[in-house]
């Protein structure tokens, strides 16, 4: 798999976001955000990012966590195939500098990964 950020890569619009804000399927919390997923029966996985003003004040701050999440998706997303994604920031998100930020999407991305079996069971037992 391609470590590309393509178009075919991200959550574009409304409807997408909204599919899986209404029935995620995978919900991982993380110290000042949330990780909603959804099942796309897709070969990858695609990324959506809410990051607003509210929660991160400054620009300058959002985009440095956006570039940095998305970095870390990139490095993850063979064990992410298959998912919709959004990260929904909260409040002080952006007080975490860089490497705190790497280290928490590893995680919480290994995290998200260990929920899948659960999505779909094994039903002969």
């Amino acid at each position: 798999m391609s470590q590309d950020f393509s178009r075919d890569k991200r959550l574009l619009v409304p409807k997408q976001f909204k599919a899986v804000f209404d029935s995620p399927t995978g919900k991982v919390p993380g110290k000042s955000l949330l990780i909603l997923a959804r099942d796309n029966q897709l070969d990858h996985p695609r990324l959506g990012l809410v990051i607003g003003k509210k929660s991160v004040k400054l620009s300058v701050q959002r985009n440095r966590i956006k570039r940095v999440i998305r970095e870390s998706f990139r490095h993850n997303q063979a064990a992410l195939a298959g998912w919709d994604i959004v990260i929904v920031a909260r409040k002080g998100l952006g007080d975490v500098d860089n490497p705190e930020l790497h280290q928490h999407f590893a995680k919480l991305w290994k995290r998200l990964a260990k929920t899948r079996p659960a999505v779909q069971p094994d039903t002969k037992e």
